[in-house]
């Protein structure tokens, strides 16, 4: 009986370290909570992009990928932590033929590569310009090839 009972108690502390990790992850960030984002249709107007730049490439799968890079100025008064474009490709008639919305990365790194990350990873602050890329792994064939219209879509704000 003595040799079950000490199993027993074995089993009970594997699962000690397992409970103390996730005590800690869940209650750790009720004392570091910053104000909590909030969707800001009213701020949209404050959020310009400009200087854009198209450039393709090859991927592994020998496909194309299609690059729309920019830059967003926050020209307001609040803290950006979001940003969602829509991106409209149009044929040669002038007529959306390919209409997506995404979130605007924002270019972290140039060198080696270029590498982008959110906008919550490095929110903007009032007044500041940073550079963007969004990346499309598929273009509508009937693309006519010119720069897409880019609005944004919705911004986050703090």
């Amino acid at each position: 009986m003595d040799h079950f009972g000490s199993r027993r108690k074995e089993t009970n502390r594997k699962w000690l370290p397992t409970a103390a990790a996730l005590a800690i992850t869940l209650l750790l960030p009720i004392g570091c909570r910053r104000a909590p984002a909030r969707t800001d249709a009213a701020y949209l107007s404050q959020v310009r992009l400009s200087h854009f730049a198209m450039s393709e490439s090859s991927n592994l799968a020998g496909g194309k990928v299609t690059y729309l890079d920019g830059q967003v100025t926050n020209a307001g008064t609040k803290t950006l932590v979001g940003v969602r474009v829509r991106v409209i490709f149009r044929n040669a008639a002038g007529e959306a033929s390919q209409n997506t919305t995404m979130p605007l990365d924002l270019i972290r790194a140039r060198e080696p590569y270029i590498d982008t990350e959110p906008v919550a990873a490095s929110p903007i602050k009032p007044g500041e310009q940073r550079d963007f890329r969004l990346i499309f792994d598929q273009v509508t064939q009937d693309w006519d090839g010119q720069y897409p219209q880019v609005t944004v879509a919705g911004a986050e704000t703090r």
